[in-house]
């Protein structure tokens, strides 16, 4: 009895301290802040990517910034939505009637950006040497990496260039846009690696008297790999070896550019399973690299009209209209029976974006609702801009807006 009453005399917990009230992804403060440089919309294939950046970039252009946005998707939707025939490696001006500043848009042409960085840094005999090698062709058409090394290089020139207020960036689908991270380092390392060392060490002074083992291990490679490829990655090597120091300097200085002050990371999903996984991988991966993150666009979200009627409810209404008959009825039964279609999805909707963010509660969250057809111009894109930038009001599918917003680095 006596430690009953102990306890009953202990102080209560205090209560737990609410949870701070967060707000949604401010996107207009994002892309209208003039220390906002790079952004860099990243996330699965099909969640609209594209389109989200191409809009970004139209909003701040239409506001006074001038802007580039680069895409690296080869499947050339960018130009379709701002109404282009095509786009190429060098930005091109996309006319905006009474925009303030000015839109540029441009397609990332990998093998090109390489071209330009060899004639960039080697006398035009190597770097005529380089591009009648093989191994340089196939490397800079479709070596694993190329692409995100190049579009770092493309980036890292944009930037330096201090042409424009701001560059957006429309990276490859899926996982492949975090290999926007890795690709300098592994085609770093490759160039610079320990194999192709090897490869050419014959050549060189060093190693004019090999050892046994050493020619040994050639003749295993050379059978491996076929003679005449090792003599052109050997020639390669030999040729673009003035070059590794700045590749690797280059990719690096860009790697830090993307972390600094000024970059802001978007990822891009919709309410479905997989692509919420994605973003997630996404979010985790930029966090351990220190990336720093804006938030989320969940996009092509389905609010209903109304949430005064439940799904339940509906159903049970038609069912009720239908049995009461009169003129009219099989109409008004269908308008709810959609109604109880929608309310579902939103439901369905708003359970996965629940999951998202009990995963990850620190992340601002904006919702876009699904558009009425595919965005192929400037006023589909502008209608896009608008469900990015404009009040963002809490719908059924909009996510609780109880979040905490990173704080912005100055």
């Amino acid at each position: 009895m006596t430690q009953t009453v102990e306890r009953s005399r202990r102080p209560a917990r205090p209560a737990a301290p609410p949870a701070p009230e967060a707000l949604p992804l401010e996107l207009a403060e994002l892309v209208t802040d003039p220390d906002t440089r790079i952004v860099v919309c990243c996330g699965a294939g099909g969640v609209g990517k594209t389109t989200t950046s191409a809009a970004l970039a139209l909003a701040a252009a239409e506001v006074g910034r001038t802007v580039v946005v680069l895409t690296i998707d080869p499947a050339r939707r960018l130009a379709q939505s701002l109404g282009l025939r095509e786009l190429d490696n060098e930005p091109r001006r996309v006319d905006v009637p009474g925009a303030e500043g000015e839109l540029h848009a441009m397609m990332l042409d990998m093998k090109r950006t390489f071209d330009d960085v060899v004639v960039a840094h080697s006398t035009p005999e190597r770097a005529e040497q380089i591009f009648e090698n093989p191994f340089y062709q196939a490397l800079s058409s479709s070596f694993s990496g190329t692409q995100e090394y190049m579009a770092m290089e493309k980036l890292g020139q944009l930037r330096a260039g201090e042409k424009w207020d701001l560059i957006v960036v429309d990276t490859p689908p899926s996982r492949s846009a975090l290999d926007f991270l890795d690709a300098p380092n592994r085609l770093g390392r490759f160039l610079d690696g320990t194999m192709i060392r090897l490869l050419v060490a014959p050549s060189r002074a060093g190693f004019k008297f090999a050892s046994a083992g050493f020619l040994f291990f050639s003749r295993i490679i050379s059978k491996i790999l076929g003679g005449q490829l090792l003599r052109d990655i050997s020639s390669f090597v030999a040729a673009l070896d003035t070059m590794f120091g700045g590749f690797r300097e280059r990719a690096n200085a860009t790697y830090e550019l993307l972390r600094r002050p000024g970059t802001w990371f978007v990822v891009v999903a919709t309410p479905e399973p997989d692509a919420l996984r994605e973003a997630s991988y996404f979010v985790d991966r930029l966090s351990t690299e220190q990336m720093p993150l804006a938030g989320l666009v969940l996009n092509r979200t389905h609010p209903p009209t109304t949430t005064a009627l439940s799904a339940t409810r509906a159903d049970g209404a038609a069912e009720e209209v239908l049995e009461a008959g009169g003129e009219g009825a099989e109409l008004v039964a269908g308008a709810l029976r959609v109604h109880a279609e929608r309310m579902a999805l939103a439901t369905r909707e708003q359970h996965l974006a629940d999951r998202f963010t009990s995963a990850h509660p620190e992340v601002a969250v904006r919702t876009v609702p699904a558009a009425a057809g595919d965005v192929h111009d400037l006023d589909g894109l502008r209608g896009m801009a608008d469900a990015l930038t404009g009040p963002d009001a809490d719908t059924p599918t909009a996510v609780p807006r109880r979040r905490i917003l990173p704080a912005r680095r100055r």
